[in-house]
């Protein structure tokens, strides 16, 4: 899929842009601070309706601004074309398909966008949540009903958390249901994510093969949140005083993770930080070809600050592979990347939230 046209309006410095993209490469150049990244994290909204920066969801909102939006005119690999958009007005997001207000998970089924950026070797380093937000991405893209499942899901973890803060008044028969539904719904998660991780696994290790081959073979773990010994509600039964005494679950899905380990690094500590953001780079990868080998067509791929994050050696590797998939690319740094001198790409500056094309 791409992006034929693309409007941003509050984001941050961005007040009003509206870039015509190349269906290839296209880059964004200029200081620090310009907006460059701000592009991105536009692009990535439409397909996550979150940012890959920290930080709450205000700070996205131009300051002085009482609203902020991002649209695009989407065209897949069939020919389709689709209309989406995502807007927050005061407190309220809303999201748009071919002009009608959608569900957020409708929104995000339609437009596909992976990202690497500095923060990205959080993916291998940093807290579970991060692994899960990626593992559950792929998930949903996969599995019609997996978003369904996931809210069954969060809404009886917020119940049981809700219980276990009231103190010793409440009954175990008020808990039965919701450690009954909340076991229910993460088996079913438990079973999707796995046969996931399956799919996704020959990807990554390809992918890995090529930017890490010195460090053997990749061996990819998934641990669900809880004992395979016993189900899950016998466990959470046993477990109330503890997570009384804590004040919320501590088994479940929502306390899966996964890790990847190579036969010359069998743990994490053994990386360095060059090789860390390698192996989340072959991650978004990974998950950007599975994607494209399922729905016939590669999300749009985002590649924020690229000559900082990576050597020459691999800029031009990457950019070659994106190049022969035929993915659409968005690149940013303060200035054009050595790798892409001479090659075929739209570049624009960008300078104080304005966006000029250069090339």
């Amino acid at each position: 899929m791409r992006l034929e046209q693309l409007r941003i309006s509050g984001l941050r410095c961005l007040a009003d842009v509206s870039p015509a993209l190349d269906p290839a490469i296209n880059v964004f150049v200029g200081a620090n601070g310009a907006g460059k990244t701000s592009v991105l994290e536009a692009v990535f909204l439409l397909s996550h309706a979150r940012s890959f920066r920290s930080g709450a969801r205000e700070a996205l909102l131009q300051r002085e601004m009482a609203q902020l939006s991002v649209f695009a005119e989407l065209r897949h690999a069939d020919g389709r074309g689709s209309r989406v958009g995502l807007g927050r007005t005061g407190g309220r997001w809303e999201a748009r398909v071919d002009g009608d207000s959608v569900a957020i998970g409708q929104l995000v089924r339609e437009c596909a966008v992976v990202c690497f950026e500095p923060g990205s070797h959080a993916l291998i380093a940093g807290a579970a949540e991060e692994r899960r937000r990626y593992l559950d991405w792929g998930v949903f893209h996969v599995e019609p009903d997996f978003l369904a499942v996931w809210r069954r899901y969060q809404r009886a973890l917020k119940q049981r958390n809700s219980l276990l803060r009231v103190g010793i008044d409440v009954t175990d028969e008020q808990f039965t249901p919701w450690e009954a539904e909340l076991a229910q719904a993460a088996h079913q998660i438990d079973l999707q994510r796995r046969a996931y991780v399956d799919l996704l696994r020959p990807a990554l290790q390809t992918s890995l093969a090529d930017l890490l081959p010195e460090l053997g073979t990749i061996e990819l773990r998934y641990r669900r949140g809880w004992s395979h010994e016993r189900d899950l509600a016998a466990q959470l039964r046993e477990q109330r005083v503890r997570d009384r005494a804590r004040g919320h679950t501590t088994l479940g899905a929502h306390r899966a993770d996964w890790s990847v380990s190579f036969a010359h690094a069998p743990q994490r500590e053994h990386l360095s930080r060059g090789q860390e953001k390698l192996t989340a780079l072959a991650c978004v990868l990974a998950q950007a070809g599975l994607y494209a080998e399922r729905h016939g067509e590669w999300p749009i791929v985002c590649l924020d600050d690229l000559a900082t994050e990576l050597d020459q050696a691999h800029q031009a590797s990457v950019v070659a592979q994106l190049r022969v998939a035929a993915a659409q690319v968005l690149v940013t740094g303060t200035e054009l990347p050595s790798t892409l001198h001479g090659q075929a790409a739209r570049v624009f500056h960008v300078e104080h939230g304005k966006l000029t094309r250069l090339l």
